[in-house]
This record gives structure tokens, C-alpha cells and sequence, in this order.
């Protein structure tokens, strides 16, 4: 029987449900704070963004789709099954309790609130604004299904609708041109805008999300294999187009503005500045509204697959009572405070980012050497040895006075040794070097896992 074509409006829908769950906090702060620190190196620091913040998204949920795993654990667990585990706990803590989660409460704070507050009482109202939008989170986390169905035909268009009047505005009517470049942006503005694309964590979500992109097709009546696969990019693409249109209006809008606004602490102040700017007061509001809507969905999102990951690790807690224990984690993280998050948020990411990158390679090109379990091991082995290194200097450079004497041998060795390790890019050798060790070291058979044997069997 031949397979149904699938009309474009399935691949729309499923494309607006990932973007309802992509597009919150950190997609509206990091590229408009992009532009206005890359000024006239606009387009080389947003095209290494859109690398981190695009391109990896949607290598990430297609690794899960071609890999044939079921989801973020089952493809790190061809490493090691310890591995797959922890390295999934990390990563859900990550885009879960620890950074992401709260972010979504922080953002729509400085937005849309804090510039109508007094300084000395910002910190208080940001502890009742908060426990306020985890308490609404909490309450829609419980019934996953009805809430996503909500969030993809209301909150998503109502966002993008008032979005797109900002930002046509703003184009419209430039607020000034590009300034000069600064910091690292003036020499290196590739990859600063590539490990930039790190902050918005959406690489993680697409490990973490991808098999809900899976679901969501399967749901759809589609269960053929390739038919699957085919979904899953088609519907990423249609989502990922929308996001790199927006995220290049932003940064424009960002790159814009320095004239008028100046340089400003985080990207959520620019953010409120600029539609002040444009709107008054009332604009600012109303834009305060929509984005508590838009970084809403993403957090509830966020909760249910936190959720859900963390009952099937250990059912013995119901999923509710884990729904109840990351919303009030959340919120205590939250009232840290935006910048303080981004912060210390940045050697935690420096240290997932290669690992994540080298696993969603792995993943899609797990086909070319039969799901071999020591290519896994070989290349993300090696790679967590420089990427150890790399989120000590970042954290290094974020809390003055955190040095190691060891620490910072092992990365003067690597800055020596290893090709691109100035700009980030130091693991990649040595990703390469073990995935070659792993795939002809010789395996006992007992060591692969009878799931991935009988995989490679029927390839």
C-alpha cells in the first residue's frame, strides 16, 4: 500500500507546536543584545548565531529521528548507559530548573515590569511577579495535552502578531545606524556570535525535545519510518525558517538602537527600551503582556518534559509532584535575577555545547558505522576532556579569582596543541581522533547492547 502524502498544513502545524516550544526567553534577549554589541559586524555575528541558534536545533531533533533512539538518554546511553543517564540528568537540569525555567519568569519581568519600578524595590515585586507565573505554570503543567493545543493556536500567533508590529516599526523607522563593534565582536565576530547561539540552549532542547516532535507526528497517523524522518525535517525547517526571520529582525532592531537607548546590562532591558521607544508606555505594556505569554508557553513546556524525563528516571515521585518541585525550584533560581542567570549560566553551557554537538553528529551519522557503541564512547570521551577545560576558563572569566594551577596547565597545553582551541573550537580533533579509535577497537561482543546489535542487523 502506498503511503498517503502528507499535506503541507500537517508539517505547519507540527512546525508552529516547535516553534510555541523554542521561542521564549533567551530567543528575544540574546540577538537583540547580538546586535547591539556586533553594531557594523551585523552580518558575520549573526550568521554564526543562527549556526548555535538554528542550525543545531534542528540537527538535534533530526539526530533523534535518524538515529532510530528514543529519545535524549537511549542515544547517550550508546556511550555508556551510566553516561546516558547523567548526561541527560545534566541537560534537563540545565534547560529545566537551573537556567532556563526560571529565565522565562525573569525576562518578562525586566521587559515588561522593572522599568516602572524603583530600584531599591525591584527585587521584591520580582519575588511576587515570579511566585505568580510559577503558580500559573504550575497549574497548566498538570494537563500537558489541553495546554500545548492552547499555546499553538492562541499564545503563539498572539506573540508573533504584536511581534511583527514592533519590528516592522522598527525597520520602518531605524532609530539610528550601526555603531562600531565591541569587545570580541570587533575581531572575532563569527564565533562570538556562534558561542552566543549557546545561551538560548536551544541545541539542548532539541536533544530534550526531539522525541516530542516524534510523538507529536506519530500522533498525526504517520508511522513509517522514513515518513517519520521526512516530517521531522520538513516541520523543522518550516519552524527554524520562522525563527531565523525573526531572530535577524531582532538583531537588526538591536544593532539600531545603540544611538537611543546605549548599550544596556542584558538584552530584556534593550528589549524595553526600544518598544518604549516606539510605543510609550502603553506599548510597553502591551508588549509586557504578550511576551509573559510567549516565555508562559515555554516554560510550561519546559516543566511537562522536565517532568516527564524525571518520572521515568525515578517513578517512585509522581509526575505531579515533580511538576510542584521544578515550579518552586524555579522560582527560587528566578529571584537571582536575569543577569545573574545568564551569568552563571554561560561555563555550565560551555561545557554541554561540544558534547551536545559531538553527540547530535553522532547521531545523525550513526547509520555510516552501524550504531557502533565505541565511536560514541571514543569521540564524547575526548571531547569531555576539552570541554572540562572549557567551561573551567569560562568560569574563570565570570567569577574573578576561580583558578586551578593544574587546571590552567592542561589549558595552556590545549591552546599549544590543538587547532581552533582560541575560538572554541578545540574539541573538534579530538572528537574526530576517538570516533576513528572507537570504530576500529576491537569489542567484545557482550559490550553492545542488544537493542543496537539487532539494529545494525537489519541495516
Amino acid at each position: 500500500m502506498n503511503q498517503k502524502k502528507t499535506p503541507f498544513s500537517t508539517y505547519a502545524v507540527i512546525g508552529t507546536m516547535l516553534f510555541g516550544l523554542f521561542f521564549g526567553a533567551g530567543n528575544l534577549i540574546f540577538p537583540i543584545q547580538l546586535g547591539q554589541l556586533a553594531g557594523t559586524s551585523f552580518w558575520p555575528a549573526l550568521t554564526g548565531f543562527l549556526v548555535t541558534a538554528i542550525g543545531l536545533p534542528l540537527m538535534g531533533i533530526l539526530a533523534i529521528a535518524l538515529s532510530g533512539s528514543n529519545g535524549l538518554q537511549d542515544l547517550a546511553g550508546r556511550v555508556h548507559p551510566l553516561f546516558g543517564i547523567a548526561f541527560a540528568l545534566i541537560l534537563y537540569l540545565t534547560i529545566g530548573p537551573f537556567f532556563a525555567i526560571p529565565r522565562t519568569a525573569t525576562v518578562p519581568f525586566v521587559v515588561g515590569f522593572e522599568p516602572f519600578i524603583q530600584p531599591e524595590q525591584s527585587s521584591l515585586w520580582l519575588a511576587v511577579f515570579s511566585f505568580i507565573f510559577f503558580a500559573i505554570a504550575y497549574y497548566f503543567s498538570l494537563n500537558a495535552a489541553k495546554v500545548m493545543d492552547i499555546v499553538g493556536k492562541y499564545l503563539t500567533p498572539a506573540f508573533l502578531l504584536f511581534l511583527s508590529i514592533l519590528i516592522i516599526t522598527a525597520i520602518a523607522k531605524p532609530m539610528g545606524s550601526f555603531g562600531e563593534p565591541t569587545g570580541d565582536y570587533s575581531t572575532l565576530p563569527f564565533m562570538t556570535g556562534f558561542k552566543e547561539g549557546y545561551n538560548t540552549m536551544d541545541a539542548l532542547g532539541g536533544l530534550a525535545l526531539g522525541i516530542v516532535v516524534i510523538h507529536a507526528i506519530k500522533n498525526m497517523g504517520i508511522t513509517d519510518k522514513k515518513a517519520i524522518a521526512q516530517a521531522t525535517w520538513k516541520s523543522g525547517l518550516f519552524a527554524m525558517g520562522l525563527m531565523m526571520l525573526i531572530y535577524g529582525l531582532i538583531t537588526y532592531m538591536g544593532a539600531s538602537s545603540v544611538s537611543i537607548t546605549g548599550t544596556l546590562e542584558n538584552g530584556g532591558l534593550t528589549f524595553a527600551a526600544v518598544s518604549q521607544h516606539y510605543f510609550g508606555t502603553f506599548g510597553a505594556i502591551l508588549l509586557a503582556i504578550i511576551i509573559v505569554l510567549a516565555c508562559l508557553k515555554t516554560s510550561i513546556g519546559l516543566i511537562i518534559a522536565c517532568s516527564e524525563f524525571f518520572y521515568t528516571i525515578y517513578p517512585a515521585i509522581s509526575y505531579k509532584t515533580y511538576v510542584l518541585l521544578l515550579s518552586m525550584l524555579s522560582f527560587m533560581v528566578a529571584n537571582f535575577g536575569l543577569t545573574n542567570i545568564i551569568l552563571y549560566a554561560v561555563p555550565v553551557l560551555m561545557f554541554l555545547y561540544p558534547l551536545a554537538i559531538v553527540l547530535i553528529l553522532l547521531g545523525l551519522s550513526s547509520n555510516l558505522f552501524r550504531h557502533k557503541p565505541g565511536v560514541y564512547a571514543g569521540a564524547m570521551i575526548l571531547t569531555f576532556f576539552v570541554s572540562t577545560i572549557d567551561g573551567y576558563n569560562a568560569l574563570a572569566d565570570t567569577i574573578p579569582g576561580v583558578s586551578h594551577p593544574l587546571l590552567e596547565t592542561i589549558s595552556n597545553f590545549y591552546a599549544a596543541c590543538l587547532p581552533l582551541y582560541d575560538i572554541g573550537l578545540g574539541w573538534m580533533l579530538p572528537a574526530f581522533i576517538g570516533a576513528v579509535i572507537g570504530y576500529f577497537w576491537k569489542q567484545n561482543s557482550t559490550a553492545q547492547s542488544p537493542v543496537l546489535s539487532q539494529k545494525a542487523e537489519n541495516l
